[in-house]
């Protein structure tokens, strides 16, 4: 039988590296989720673990007001993700036992209960994890997209007013004299996470021609003034960050970046 109970201590750690107690899977994502996580409990940050019948966590699902996330709306409760394991090589696999409809329920639940007018979750139109199809199939409806990324709702509340995507209302420019690399960061998920991690190692071989600059959005108004929750800038070129890039991707973007600084200073 599944259990859905709320983050406990003892499952701080694995939360850390969604579930998959591999600490090598995330060993570039540092303490940065954790520091999110502890930072962001005052501010309304909630995570549910799920346990199969044996006591074990399998899932788990995240969310926060809307007011602190990258959805603008007002007294709903977004979910930043849900994720249930599937890891044969490690600790196994949890799916399709129910855990995933399990936290959901326990998600819409807890939004009832805080008064909330609604809840948000976004899923992915393309065939990967977090299908928004499946939330649809949960009675969720969208009301916006972003790329292959789409928002979807339910209302708790006749008054609840829709959702929208939190839109980017500016590019990082940097320095003249040099490649700036900038990092947007608000700490929730390890991908991003991860990326920090790279960039701070691979901008250190540039000996001066390039610098990092680490953007926090866990501070909401620096994340509704830049209007982007996570991201990486090579100069003002977005690199992928779903998932976290390689070095060498990293590494090649900042040397293109700089051949360029360079052609400029030259004129």
């Amino acid at each position: 039988m599944i259990k859905i109970i709320d983050l406990k201590k003892e499952h701080e750690e694995l939360f850390s590296t969604c579930l998959s107690g591999d600490p090598q899977r995330y060993r570039d994502a540092g303490e940065h989720k954790l520091c999110w996580y502890h930072t962001m409990k005052s501010r309304g940050c909630r995570v549910k673990i799920a346990l199969d019948e044996s006591g074990q966590p399998g899932g788990m699902i995240q969310y926060v007001p809307s007011e602190e996330s990258f959805v603008l709306g007002k007294n709903l409760m977004v979910m930043q993700c849900i994720w249930v394991l599937n890891d044969k090589k490690g600790r196994g696999n949890f799916r399709k036992k129910g855990m995933g409809k399990a936290l959901l329920e326990a998600f819409e639940k807890d939004a009832k209960k805080q008064g909330k007018d609604g809840v948000v979750v976004w899923g992915l139109t393309i065939p990967v994890f977090m299908q928004a199809s499946w939330f649809r199939k949960k009675g969720y409806a969208a009301v916006d997209k972003n790329g292959v990324m789409q928002l979807l709702w339910k209302k708790l509340k006749d008054s609840a007013e829709p959702p929208r995507w939190m839109r980017q209302q500016k590019i990082p420019t940097g320095r003249k004299d040099a490649v700036t690399v900038t990092c947007f960061k608000n700490g929730w998920c390890p991908e991003i996470n991860k990326t920090l991690q790279r960039a701070e190692r691979v901008v250190k071989e540039f000996n001066g021609d390039a610098r990092l600059e680490i953007i926090d959005t866990a501070d909401n108004r620096v994340m509704r003034e830049w209007g982007i929750s996570d991201a990486l800038f090579v100069a003002e070129r977005e690199i992928p960050t779903g998932p976290a890039p390689k070095e060498k991707t990293i590494s090649k973007a900042i040397k293109k970046a700089v051949k360029q600084l360079h052609k400029e200073k030259e004129k």
